[in-house]
């Protein structure tokens, strides 16, 4: 067995660098561009159940609540230190959100408990075994008719965007970051059990090709 399977790795692979992750999205990739668009297409409805997988320091997660007020919004990760940050950083906000701890391919939660899943930059941290167990998990806890969003690294569209996405590679992992090069998601979507997947938009940033995505769960 795999003795890295359940492993947890932070954002930027190391703790020392958990607190520059929020400004190095800010000022590198537009980070609230892409997440209010991510938060846009879901099309979130009055009291929708939502949730933020992987939400590190809860900016979508917020962005969501602000966004949604009457949606009941909830975040889970499994890296203690950023939990800290979000709790902190929704305490000075005044927005009422529910964070758990826990990893996205065990979640804690009953069959058919969301609306909506939503999920930035956390696909390409997990291996492909992780990634089925974590779409396994995310269509078990989606209610029928509900819908899964990512934002995350996608195919690049060019040349220079490959050579840029080698820098998130040398800190993110090889391995798991093959299947964004290779635009495999959408496949792994599909085959965990969604339908009308698809890529619904592209960003370009300088580490690389960024892809919006949407899956529904229909049954």
């Amino acid at each position: 067995m795999d003795k890295n399977r359940n492993q947890y790795i932070p954002a930027l692979k190391y703790d020392w660098l958990t607190p520059v992750y929020d400004p190095l999205l800010k000022w590198t990739m537009g980070e609230f561009a892409f997440k209010r668009q991510l938060v846009r297409q879901a099309g979130i409805e009055k009291g929708n159940r939502v949730l933020d997988l992987g939400c590190g320091t809860a900016t979508l997660t917020l962005l969501i609540k602000k966004t949604h007020p009457e949606a009941k919004v909830v975040g889970l990760d499994g890296d203690l230190k950023v939990l800290e940050i979000a709790k902190a950083k929704a305490v000075k906000t005044g927005l009422k959100i529910a964070l758990d701890r826990g990893m996205a391919f065990e979640l804690p939660y009953p069959d058919n408990s969301f609306d909506r899943v939503l999920s930035s930059l956390v696909f390409h941290h997990l291996t492909r075994d992780n990634k089925v167990r974590t779409l396994k998990e995310v269509f078990r806890v989606l209610k029928p008719g509900g819908e899964l969003h990512v934002a995350d690294w996608g195919k690049p569209q060019n040349t220079l965007m490959r050579v840029a996405f080698l820098l998130v590679q040398m800190l993110d992992g090889f391995n798991t970051t093959a299947d964004s090069v290779n635009g495999l998601l959408p496949e792994l979507f599909s085959q965990a059990g969604f339908e009308d997947t698809q890529q619904t938009d592209r960003h370009i940033t300088l580490f690389g090709t960024l892809a919006l995505y949407r899956a529904r769960k229909t049954k």
